[in-house]
């Protein structure tokens, strides 16, 4: 067969088989013919996912060259040898580097110095990309622990408080089970003690003799707090905690002044916290305000004229949530009769996320204006008359993210982070004492970008129902107004969680390739506060898809962009509104990306013993219970809802180790998509057989999965080459 010939050769999708499978809720029956899919042990299954892959190449092996060139700019802009700010913990000055043509961070130290001048001790030493850095201790090389092995990723780390041992924690198989082990970092030899199947979470107590732990359940809920006593089997680690709960989520952290464990038992709506104080293990465990009072609280411990209180970052009364200072005696008292202190008082135009504490002051994450931002507040004062006023630095772009990234409670400084979608990551110290930000760090871009060449700015789109969706909107700054442009909008719009303004590199080769690169904030999300999320969760959830569709119909209507060059990209739960919009408005759309797509969303929160499906209950409603929440969401479950329209081409990239979605809802997804389509587009299933849910582990591998994607959009959209006049492309 001659070249010509072979490129005639149109790709023929793999077959599935159909096994009609029966589920019956609420007096409604639905035929699922996909179901056998979720047997992961099925040879069948296996080599289906293998034609699936070879489908999916052969169908974009024409974008080969592009996901090359977008590889290639993410590689040639971005500062291989490089190494984050040392952060001060005790004697030692801590930071992690990468080194060019290493997939993975190394973890490293230096000694500190304690002169008593506090600006000497506190500022970080000069270490610079690529150049040996004097008296360096590496603890930890991910490149050589992740030799010979399919998937790498670091759990958690955490050192003694005299820096001689080292806990940390990796998963090889991306499914987010990861081993415990213990390091002696004066000898740089592992300790015999060995603990598998911990989840994210660990921390040394303060006499470095235990290392507290999580536990998942059989469905990847985190339900045990457990404690390693170094030396000891592990048969022998005893269970501080142990949640029962199946809708509940458990975690801990130590506490700022490191004198408390706190354990964290919630969801979305209320929680508890049960602290331990590690002085005094045996003491046992107390609980602060009990669950049933259905408070959504957080709690961190400060000492207040020799006084043991806690601040509260609470939704008592206050749907944005507020802080209180309460005294620690006051919780063994009924709620109605606690006295409680206001420290930052609710605002309907301020959410507040969460506090930290140093010996000084008081540590704030707000949100205002849809801004993520840091504020400070004195301890001295705090809950009088002659409490001082938050105060926050100063910076002047309109649309930036602004985070606490270190602050250790003994530290005249705390370390904050900052970035832009037009700033590279920023980081600062700003002082305490007089508020003065001092910058330790921009990343750098390499291949000469500009800032100046690229515009980011708000806009509103209005929905059906009237309300004004935020959306942020980059692009060349070059490009005109004449409807002509290629587009590609993002969302998330659930858990109220925020799509905050960042820099990618990434994305700049969709900028230089003259897209309008859009984040819709739409309900569901936090941009807005809670009441954001409140109108966009449970049976509101709609709000969230057609939010998605109206912010779409403004961005053909604006006078920007090209109604039919417009590409639709979101992951997880991202996912689930791709998989819906597909159903609500394919004709909106040239090409959607799902990325790991919660797009079985009914059937697996109908199983509460499939991973982590019962704490879905309190975002989307419990249909195993409520005929209501049933019907509502078999309204918009993606799966359930596919049609015989013409669907745009579409990609569902997913991870066969992923515990979060599983591989098998995209998977039955792109099976029934391709049986019911009326189209001719593409529908193609990518699936990485040895990663988790963030996919494949290493920066190379991360970055070619980011150029597949971006490449699947801009190839559908028609923006293929790097605009001739765009000053910042790698050449």
């Amino acid at each position: 067969m001659t070249a010509d010939a072979t490129a005639l050769v149109v790709p023929v999708p793999p077959p599935a088989s159909k096994v009609p499978h029966v589920r019956t809720h609420h007096g409604d029956t639905f035929v699922d013919s996909y179901e056998w899919m979720r047997d992961k042990e099925s040879p069948e299954l296996i080599d289906y996912l293998q034609r699936e892959n070879r489908y999916a190449e052969a169908v974009t092996r024409h974008q080969e060259p592009l996901r090359e060139a977008i590889f290639g700019e993410i590689k040639e802009r971005t500062q291989e040898t490089d190494l984050s700010v040392p952060a001060r913990k005790k004697g030692w000055w801590y930071y992690s580097r990468t080194e060019e043509g290493k997939q993975y961070g190394i973890q490293c130290r230096v000694a500190a110095e304690d002169t008593g001048d506090l600006g000497r001790d506190w500022t970080p030493p000069e270490v610079v990309p690529g150049r040996p850095v004097e008296g360096e201790q590496i603890l930890l090389d991910g490149n050589e622990l992740a030799e010979g092995k399919p998937f790498f990723s670091l759990g958690g780390l955490s050192v003694t408080e005299d820096g001689t041992l080292l806990a940390y924690s990796e998963d090889n198989a991306g499914d987010e089970r990861f081993t415990l082990r213990i390091k002696d970092l004066g000898t740089g030899e592992l300790l015999p003690d060995e603990v598998p199947n911990v989840f994210y979470g660990l921390s040394f107590a303060p006499d470095g003799t235990r290392v507290y732990y999580t536990v998942v359940d059989d469905s990847w809920r985190p339900y045990q707090v457990r404690v390693h006593t170094l030396g000891t089997p592990v048969e022998e680690d005893a269970v501080v905690y142990q949640e029962d709960d199946v809708a509940m989520w458990t975690g801990f952290e130590v506490s700022a002044d490191r004198t408390q464990l706190l354990i964290s038992i919630g969801c979305s709506e209320y929680s508890e916290y049960r602290v331990l104080d590690l002085a005094d293990p045996g003491a046992g465990l107390t609980t602060l305000v009990p669950r049933d009072e259905r408070i959504l609280y957080d709690a961190e411990p400060v000492t207040i004229a020799g006084v043991p209180h806690y601040l509260l970052t609470h939704d008592r009364d206050a749907k944005n949530s507020m802080v209180s200072l309460v005294a620690a005696s006051e919780f063994a008292r009924p709620l109605a009769d606690q006295e409680w202190t206001t420290v930052l008082a609710h605002d309907d135009a301020v959410r507040v996320n969460g506090l930290t504490v140093t010996r000084t002051h008081v540590v704030l994450s707000v949100r205002k204006d849809t801004i993520e931002r840091v504020q400070v507040l004195p301890l001295a004062g705090l809950g009088t008359p002659d409490q001082g006023q938050p105060t926050e630095p100063d910076f002047d772009e309109e649309l930036f993210t602004s985070n606490l990234a270190n602050a250790e409670f003994d530290s005249p400084i705390i370390r904050l982070s900052y970035a832009s979608y037009l700033t590279p990551p920023r980081v600062y110290d700003y002082v305490l004492e007089d508020g003065t930000l001092a910058l330790r760090k921009e990343t750098e871009v390499r291949g000469g970008y500009d800032p100046a060449s690229y515009v980011a700015e708000r806009q509103w789109a209005p929905a059906a129902d009237g309300t004004l969706i935020p959306l942020s909107v980059v692009r060349r700054a070059e490009l005109s107004q004449d409807g002509t442009n290629p587009a590609v909008i993002y969302a998330y719009g659930s858990y109220e969680a925020s799509m905050d303004p960042a820099f990618s590199i990434a994305r700049l080769s969709l900028l230089d390739r003259g897209i309008i690169y859009v984040t819709a904030h739409i309900r569901g999300g936090g941009e807005m506060g809670r009441s954001w999320y409140d109108q966009g969760k449970k049976l509101a959830k709609k709000n969230t898809f057609t939010d998605f569709v109206d912010a779409t119909t403004y961005l053909a209507d604006s006078g920007w962009v090209d109604a039919g060059r417009i590409a639709a990209m979101g992951g997880s739960a991202g996912g689930l509104l791709m998989g819906a919009v597909a159903n609500l408005a394919p004709e909106k759309y040239r090409a959607i990306v799902a990325q790991v797509p919660f797009v079985d969303a009914l059937t697996t929160i109908l199983d509460p013993e499939l991973p982590l499906s019962a704490l879905e209950w309190e975002e989307w409603g419990n249909p195993i219970t409520d005929a209501e929440v049933y019907r509502y969401m078999k309204e918009y479950t993606p799966y359930e809802n596919v049609r015989p329209v013409a669907y745009p081409r579409i990609a569902a990239v997913t991870s066969f180790n992923d515990t979060r979605v599983l591989y098998v809802e995209p998977a039955k997804w792109v099976a029934q998509l391709r049986e019911t389509t009326t189209g001719s587009e593409p529908i193609v299933l990518k699936t990485e057989l040895d990663g988790g849910h963030g996919g494949a582990s290493g920066r190379y591998s991360r970055w070619r999965d980011v150029a597949w994607d971006y490449a699947f959009a801009a190839d559908a959209v028609g923006a293929t080459a790097v605009l001739a006049r765009s000053t910042s492309s790698v050449v």
